[in-house]
């Protein structure tokens, strides 16, 4: 009796140390998650601020290209 106890003891505190591990893992995959949402939202910023300043600065279609 005193064996298994002693054997439910230990495999209680490895699945707390897995446990606890796993959460380390899960919170620094949060933080780069977090950091990879914020880079795309900047990257997607900026391209929208391109395609406005682009279709603003288009040149009419019935105009010639600048070259003939």
């Amino acid at each position: 009796m005193e064996d298994r106890i002693i054997r439910l003891e230990e495999t209680v505190a490895l699945q707390e140390k897995t446990i606890e591990d796993l959460s380390d893992v899960l919170a620094a995959q949060q933080k780069q998650l977090d950091a990879v949402e914020r880079l795309l939202q900047a990257v997607a910023t900026r391209l929208q601020t391109a395609f406005t300043v682009g279709a603003t600065t288009a040149a009419p279609p019935d105009e010639a290209p600048p070259h003939y």
